[in-house]
């Protein structure tokens, strides 16, 4: 009998051999004997109540620099899979919700990782409203007056889109609070989350890695020079640390919660003992800088923690 994983991300050619998390997982699946299959959100299909996806079988090679082949295109019934893994990259638009529709209509025996109906219901920042105690100010509006209300209390800011991902379109207000340009920002961007500047992100960030509700490891970011930005995609470079007694309580509990929730592989972050607000359930990354800084591949892990999955 066949066993088989499919993935729905972003094409297979983009894939960054160095950093790509889903190659890891991919890797390790396949040393396991399992079949990968590989497509995009385009590629969907409902059809008779059964959801298809055009699809390509894979085999990826690992330390090469041609690191996968396709072995042949197909269409293919997914509730033939074993697992499914949703790691498109964001932004979180439509189309990643209406790809999140046709996964809740393959059978429950088709473990979906992250749950897709969680994955939609769990915006990655507005989530943290769960654990507000365990951050720094922070609101969550489009309204221009409660922003410089917010800012005149709290001196520096940074703004963020709720949906926003990798860093991208995240505001530092300083010296100098600019009405225009913030309606402006208001306008293309929408509702934001508004926190109180941590300076000591230039020491970096703590990304968390969460698996089935277990804390697992976790990596410090640093932004390069001159940036407040520590993801990796922004220039950030990565670093061992430990999570001190606050940090691992924090991270334990929201831990307990996504498990709750349905939610397998998360990653979250911490500044100088604060959840920033970044949950990261759509498609958690770190995993390949985490082995290259420890020795620990935690694709092992999550291939051992998903048999756990009832």
């Amino acid at each position: 009998m066949q066993k088989i994983i499919a993935i729905q991300a972003n094409s297979v050619d983009l894939i960054n051999v160095e950093t790509d998390t889903t190659l890891l997982l991919a890797l390790e699946a396949q040393k396991r004997s399992y079949q990968i299959y590989w497509y995009e959100t385009k590629d969907l299909s409902l059809i008779k109540g059964k959801v298809y996806a055009k699809a390509k079988k894979v085999i990826f090679f690992e330390n090469r620099k041609k690191y996968f082949k396709i072995l042949k295109n197909v269409k293919l019934d997914l509730s033939k899979a074993n697992y499914i893994l949703i790691r498109q990259n964001p932004p979180f638009n439509m189309d990643y919700i209406t790809s999140t529709l046709y996964l809740e209509n393959i059978p429950k025996k088709v473990k979906i990782l992250n749950n897709p109906i969680s994955v939609r219901n769990i915006s990655e920042k507005f989530y943290s409203i769960n654990f507000l105690k365990f951050m720094p100010p922070t609101i969550f509006t489009k309204d221009l007056k409660l922003i410089k209300k917010f800012y005149k209390k709290n001196n520096k800011i940074v703004i963020k889109p709720i949906h926003g991902y990798a860093g991208k379109d995240i505001l530092f207000i300083d010296r100098n609070f600019n009405e225009n340009t913030i309606k402006r920002y208001i306008k293309k961007i929408g509702h934001v989350m508004v926190q109180k500047f941590l300076p000591l992100v230039k020491h970096g960030d703590k990304r968390v890695f969460i698996l089935n509700g277990k804390v697992k490891g976790v990596i410090r970011r640093v932004p390069s020079k001159g940036s407040i930005l520590s993801n990796i995609s922004q220039g950030g470079s990565a670093l061992k640390t430990k999570l001190n007694k606050k940090e691992l309580y924090i991270s334990n509990v929201i831990a307990r919660k996504l498990k709750k929730n349905n939610i397998f592989f998360a990653g979250i972050d911490l500044i100088s003992n604060y959840l920033i607000g970044d949950i990261n359930v759509t498609s958690p990354t770190g995993l390949p800088q985490y082995k290259d800084l420890t020795g620990i591949n935690l694709a092992k892990n999550y291939w051992d923690e998903v048999k756990k999955l009832k």
